[in-house]
């Protein structure tokens, strides 16, 4: 469960920006509310703003510091730039280091992790828990002087280890490190992004064998489309031991490739006998229609024949149920895309129902769907806004917790007529 999310010096925000997940005294839907210990956290957050305004920066930097985090002992090779991109419209971010900080709860543990770095080093980087309930240190680094107060022979040898544009958490890890793996749990395991509905495909055939997840995207796509009657889905796995066994619709480049990749395998692999597993995947919606004599029979769709929205909530749903099952927290930028008012609700309902939520999933996403703002699905403190300074280009997060605000006002209205910000500044012309 995230507790709270900080981040500064990345793409538009200059300043530090500060994602909360603690609840605050509310009294509408205590129900929705993730309780641990003396904790009451939010199941999900709203961020609103205008085009251009960086609410999607907000999704870039939680994506772009878990990405790094789970992949900078691979991906950081001798002299690898680190993918920051600082702040751009001023004359000194750029050689100030981007900072992230992650606060949250993984398997009943507290962890405070945190790095900076610049796109040529890591600048700081920490790792505390609190195993026992009193917040304890694993490890701190600056540049690349560290710290420790448990295992200091084992982490200092590992410490040799990690060049200056890599993460001391990844290389641990990869170590097999019991505080860092466990810490690092969260970030591989808990922590999902959207998927383009482009992906569909893939995704069907990682979950081939799960009828469950199958079941849960034909259900998505039946309440996106209340034509659909039922999903069918083919899918044919073969496995591919040499060449000549390689689809003859591969074009040829791809066919040269795979197989010198196989006689790669062979070659390294303990294993002689090297098998590449292709899939094949189709999936087909039935739909009910009548005929001219009246009766009524099932006339099947291709996946690409649906409307975007349809192919939009199919792709989201692994991710969603994936989310819901297990607990962790999902991000999605602009959820409302391609996608009907009320199934945003849908989805957003199935965060804050205990029912469909006993884990204590979270989700965080961006939106200019204005009805959420009704307060008839989400608390006042889960909505958060984001707008750009006209006078240095710099973006804002805050929350609507730093307006008085009373339980009478109209939250839409107020947000429509400017009176939070992180609206368009636009003349609409009268109409007569």
């Amino acid at each position: 469960m995230l507790i709270e999310f900080k981040f500064k010096n990345y793409r538009s925000f200059r300043d530090e920006a500060v994602l909360s997940m603690e609840a605050t005294g509310l009294g509408t839907f205590k129900n929705s509310l993730i309780t641990y210990n003396n904790l009451k956290l939010l199941p999900g957050a709203a961020i609103y703003g205008k085009n251009g305004g960086g609410k999607s920066n907000v999704i870039r930097a939680f994506w772009l510091a878990v990405q790094f985090i789970k992949n900078a002992q691979r991906t950081q090779h001798e002299k690898a730039p680190i993918p920051v991109i600082p702040f751009a419209l001023n004359d000194y971010s750029a050689s100030e280091p981007s900072e992230f900080e992650f606060f949250y709860i993984a398997d009943g543990v507290k962890y405070w992790y945190a790095f900076s770095a610049t796109r040529k080093k890591i600048f700081k980087e920490s790792l505390y828990h609190a195993p026992k309930g009193q917040k304890a240190l694993v490890f701190s680094r600056e540049g690349q002087t560290y710290s420790f107060t448990e295992d200091r022979a084992r982490r200092k040898l590992i410490s040799e280890t990690v060049a200056e544009n890599q993460l001391f958490f990844s290389v641990a890890c990869t170590m097999n490190d019991t505080a860092c793996s466990r810490a690092m749990r969260w970030f591989r395991e808990q922590v999902f992004f959207s998927r383009d509905y482009s992906d569909i495909p893939r995704q069907l055939l990682d979950y081939s064998n799960d009828t469950n997840m199958l079941k849960a995207i034909s259900d998505y796509a039946k309440a996106a489309d209340l034509g659909i009657e039922d999903m069918q889905f083919e899918i044919n796995s073969k496995e591919v031991a040499d060449e000549s066994a390689l689809p003859d619709n591969l074009p040829e480049g791809i066919k040269a490739a795979l197989a010198q990749f196989m006689h790669t395998l062979s070659e390294t692999s303990n294993n002689s006998e090297i098998r590449l597993k292709m899939g094949e995947v189709t999936a087909v919606s039935k739909h009910r229609g009548k005929n001219k004599d009246g009766n009524s029979r099932f006339y099947t769709m291709e996946l690409a024949d649906e409307s975007d929205g349809t192919r939009k909530l199919m792709s989201i749903a692994p991710a969603i149920e994936s989310v819901l099952a297990g607990g962790g927290i999902l991000l999605v930028d602009e959820i409302e895309r391609e996608l009907h008012p009320m199934l945003v609700d849908f989805i957003v309902s199935k965060f804050q129902s205990k029912r469909t939520n006993p884990n204590g999933a979270q989700l965080v996403f961006t939106t200019h769907n204005t009805e959420l703002l009704n307060m008839e699905l989400l608390r006042k403190d889960q909505l958060y806004f984001v707008d750009k300074s006209q006078e240095d280009g710099a973006s804002e997060l805050y929350s609507i917790g730093e307006f008085a605000t009373r339980t009478t006002d109209n939250i839409r209205k107020g947000y429509l007529l400017g009176k939070y910000g992180a609206t368009p500044n636009i003349e609409i012309e009268e109409v007569e």
